[in-house]
């Protein structure tokens, strides 16, 4: 039997708090886990409890419906579900309404708030793991798609001087720009333009799915999928990726061999989950205590 809202509700009653995420495939994601570790670190223990529900495409709003029928207090939302549930919440947050994407729900009396934590778990993850402040730096993105959006945006609300957009469809990267405005420029597709935009950055972020492990049966991707070669990196740069299967990446291996800081995607998806802890449980988040069992559990789905 596949483990549903309801099912939990009825199985747990109505003393417990429930929160998940919701996805397909979602069987494996590290998001219960996360949130386990926070609830055992602040001393919620048996009180609240996090599942991972197969919400299968086009199925969002069913979903929707059953957190305000089973008091599910929140979820994270991953593929393929992030758009379509802007328009099935009952309010969105600036934030999410721009992005058009929503990555977390708050139940808040059945009225179903959604927001955006995606671009903010970055920045955080970059302060943390490569000691990084993007106010006045010059950055690059590599990527224009929904989490490379969410970097875009938040670098630029971090006061980044500038947030220059990589990608191979100039009209995706325009718009991508536009959510860093005034900031915000689009690098032609060029040897010269990417090598100059590269060479003056203070960070690079690879925001594609290059990279990525079990990407169309391969592990990794080699230097003909690289929008960007990372071997103009060199020290005083940061380089992240954003992919944290494999860890790390061949592209953050040959940045590293190049003398610059490199920052893999595991510290996204555990500071935007930790974003996420705050709005459902007003506390706090006990942010080492979840990179330990990250780290513990290894790279998986998100």
């Amino acid at each position: 039997m596949p483990v549903t809202m309801d099912s939990v509700r009825e199985a747990l009653g109505p003393a417990v708090t429930v929160v998940g995420v919701i996805g397909s495939p979602v069987a494996h994601s590290l998001s219960p886990l996360l949130h386990a570790s926070a609830f055992s670190a602040l001393g919620l223990g048996d009180e609240w409890r996090s599942f991972a529900f197969e919400v299968l495409p086009g199925s969002a709003p069913g979903a929707l419906e059953a957190m305000r029928r089973a008091d599910i207090r929140g979820v994270s939302v991953t593929m393929p579900h992030k758009a379509d549930v802007v328009a099935g919440v009952d309010e969105c947050s600036e934030v999410a309404r721009r992005l058009g994407a929503v990555n977390c729900i708050v139940n808040r009396d059945r009225s179903l708030w959604g927001t955006n934590t995606d671009g903010e778990g970055f920045v955080s993850s970059l302060r943390r793991g490569a000691g990084l402040d993007p106010a006045g730096r010059h950055c690059v993105v590599v990527g224009a798609g929904g989490a490379a959006r969410a970097v875009v945006l938040s670098l630029a609300q971090a006061g980044a001087a500038e947030v220059a957009i990589v990608n191979r469809t100039p009209e995706r990267a325009f718009e991508a720009a536009a959510l860093a405005d005034p900031v915000g420029v689009v690098v032609p597709l060029t040897d010269r333009s990417v090598a100059e935009a590269v060479v003056g950055a203070d960070l690079v972020v690879n925001a594609t799915p290059v990279g990525m492990a079990g990407r169309d049966g391969v592990v990794d991707q080699g230097p003909g999928e690289w929008l960007v070669p990372p071997e103009l990196l060199t020290s005083g740069q940061v380089a992240a990726d954003l992919v944290y299967a494999p860890r790390p990446t061949g592209w953050l291996d040959a940045a590293a061999a190049g003398g610059a800081t490199v920052l893999d995607g595991l510290g996204m998806l555990v500071h935007q989950a930790a974003a996420q802890l705050v709005l459902w449980t007003g506390e706090e988040p006990p942010v080492e205590a979840m990179w330990r069992a990250a780290e513990a559990a290894g790279p998986k789905e998100a």
